[in-house]
């Protein structure tokens, strides 16, 4: 569950490292899960990737939640029923097509339903 203020890590190749949740869209719980699209602030970059990174420190762009530590029922809206280690996100720009080329580590199955299938296609693994 991602609350305003969370830190997230960034799975993906775009050049940052960590970020934080600013707003959550569509939800009136002020809860996100994984699926949902928040708007994060770049907080830090990836230490070689600095000089030729897609994104800058400081920058709001929208963000697709991939991993969450909160453990959900395979009866909640048809999730599986996986838990993570981190909180972790995709960064995403303003037509919701994804800035990085790759995702580091695994993402969940039910992004294969979604509209967001390429991120299937280029994860490393699926759970």
């Amino acid at each position: 569950m991602i609350q305003k203020g969370t830190f997230l890590n960034i799975s993906d190749n775009s050049g940052a490292k960590k970020a934080c949740c600013v707003h959550i869209y569509k939800n009136k719980k002020k809860i996100a899960n994984i699926g949902d699209l928040i708007l994060v602030s770049i907080k830090t970059l990836r230490s070689k990737k600095r000089a030729k990174s897609k994104v800058k420190k400081g920058e709001l762009y929208k963000a697709l939640i991939v991993r969450t530590k909160c453990f959900r029922n395979k009866a909640e809206l048809s999730f599986c029923s996986v838990s993570f280690f981190e909180n972790s996100v995709v960064l995403l720009d303003k037509k919701h097509k994804l800035i990085g080329t790759r995702i580091i580590g695994p993402v969940s199955k039910h992004f294969k339903s979604t509209k967001f299938s390429r991120l299937v296609s280029i994860s490393s693994a699926l759970l």
